[in-house]
C-alpha cells in the first residue's frame, strides 16, 4: 500500500512538473511570437490568403523550436525559404522547395558531425571520413526527397513594387528524423564499397 501511494505521489509530481514546463514553454513562445510578428509586419509581410493570423502561426512555430530534451538538445529543426513569383501560388511552391533544400542541408551538417564523432572515437578511418563527408555535402537533393512530409508552421507574403509576390515559408521536423536519415546515409556509403562494418559501428547505426 505504501509503495503504491509513493508511486502515485511520484507520478503526480511528474505530471505537475510537466504541466509547469508546458506553461513556461507556451508563455515564452507567445512572447517570442509577438516580437517576431511585429518585426515581420514592419517589413511588409502579411498572412497568406486563408491563412491563420500571423501571431497564431508564429506561436505554433516557436512552440516547436523551443522544445528541448533533458540535455538541452533541440527536439525540432526549422528551415526557411523565400521566393518571388508572378502569383502567390508559384512563389509558395518555390519557397517551400527552397525550405526543404535548406532542411536537407541540415542532414549534411548532421552527417558531418556524426562522421567527426566516429573518427574521434576511432570507429572510422580518416580516409573513409573524408570521402563520406564530401558525399554528404553534395547530397542535398537526395536528402530533400528522403525528408518526407514536413510541418509547415509559417506562410507569409508581401507584394513588391512590380506587383510580383514574395513568399516566405518555414518548415519544422523532428531532430531525430534528421539524425536517422544522416545515419542511414553514412551507413549506405560504407556498405556501398563493400566494407564490412565493425560490430561497434553496427551497434551505433542500429541503436534507437
Amino acid at each position: 500500500m505504501l509503495s503504491l501511494s509513493m508511486s502515485a505521489m511520484g507520478q503526480n509530481a511528474m505530471q505537475a512538473k510537466l504541466k509547469e514546463n508546458k506553461a513556461a514553454l507556451k508563455e515564452k513562445a507567445s512572447k517570442d511570437a509577438r516580437k517576431e510578428a511585429s518585426r515581420l509586419k514592419k517589413e511588409g509581410w502579411n498572412v497568406s490568403p486563408g491563412g491563420l493570423p500571423l501571431e497564431k502561426q508564429l506561436d505554433r512555430h516557436f512552440m516547436f523550436i523551443e522544445q528541448y530534451d533533458d540535455e538541452m538538445n533541440s527536439l525540432y529543426i526549422a528551415a526557411e525559404g523565400q521566393a518571388t513569383g508572378e502569383t502567390f501560388a508559384a512563389a509558395q511552391i518555390q519557397a517551400t522547395e527552397l525550405a526543404r533544400m535548406n532542411m536537407a542541408g541540415s542532414i549534411g551538417s548532421e552527417a558531418t558531425g556524426i562522421v567527426d564523432n566516429l573518427v574521434a572515437n576511432k570507429m572510422l578511418a580518416d580516409n573513409q571520413a573524408a570521402s563520406i563527408t564530401t558525399t554528404m555535402l553534395e547530397s542535398k537533393s537526395i536528402f530533400s526527397q528522403k525528408l518526407g512530409r514536413l510541418t509547415t508552421t509559417l506562410v507569409v507574403v508581401r507584394e513588391l513594387k512590380n506587383k510580383n509576390k514574395e513568399v516566405m515559408v518555414r518548415l519544422v521536423t523532428k531532430t531525430s528524423s534528421i539524425q536517422e536519415i544522416a545515419k542511414e546515409a553514412i551507413r549506405a556509403e560504407l556498405e556501398k564499397d563493400g566494407k564490412e562494418l565493425s560490430e561497434e559501428l553496427k551497434a551505433f547505426f542500429d541503436k534507437e
